[in-house]
């Protein structure tokens, strides 16, 4: 019934869910679901924050919470990705604290990804180098800017969905984009210097 999500808009989705209906729930989850991972991957990386958490089991936590707070969900006018950004911000929160309490992990993880050629001990200290770097770029922007960043880039919302979101009008939103592109540039050089 609910295979074509084309079909049936999110708003359907969400009353009929809050209403019991698990099919519903179902295909809402399924929709939600890829843009909370590009999310929490944004937040945390792939393999997480050196700790048991990676982005993937905040995104199973968060789908869970979205399941379960979907009785209680009340439309106020704001799209339900708002709701659900501001459900993974907690959740991300709290795999920031965990991570910060555990400092040590039993045994390696296994990777999001095959082996290449490339991949050996030179590769992986120069590709976390470059994260490393990312990071700190990002860190030196405002909340908001780093937000907007991270939903129309890495999530890939639209003006307009990172502006429902957020809490913010689509034209203020590319504003706040480009201000935070013009400040990553400048920032760019900077870091380059310190890491050569």
């Amino acid at each position: 019934m609910y295979q074509e999500s084309n079909e049936l808009d999110m708003s359907m989705l969400v009353a009929l869910a809050a209403k019991g209906d698990r099919a519903a729930t179902d295909e809402l989850i399924r929709q939600i679901r890829p843009m909370v991972v590009r999310y929490c991957r944004a937040k945390l990386g792939r393999s997480g924050s050196g700790s048991y958490t990676t982005a993937e089991d905040v995104t199973q936590e968060v789908c869970f919470a979205v399941t379960r707070a979907l009785s209680r969900y009340q439309d106020k006018g704001k799209p339900f990705s708002a709701f659900v950004f501001k459900i993974a911000s907690h959740k991300l929160a709290d795999a920031g604290r965990s991570a910060a309490r555990s400092r040590t992990q039993p045994y390696e993880q296994v990777p999001d990804r095959a082996a290449s050629a490339d991949s050996g001990p030179e590769a992986r200290v120069l590709e976390s180098a470059e994260v490393q770097r990312i990071r700190k770029l990002m860190a030196a922007l405002p909340e908001t800017h780093r937000e907007v960043v991270v939903l129309r880039t890495l999530v890939g919302l639209s003006a307009e969905e990172t502006g429902q979101a957020l809490g913010m009008k689509a034209g203020a939103v590319r504003v706040t984009q480009h201000r935070a592109m013009n400040k990553l540039r400048q920032l760019y050089p900077a870091t380059a210097e310190v890491t050569a």
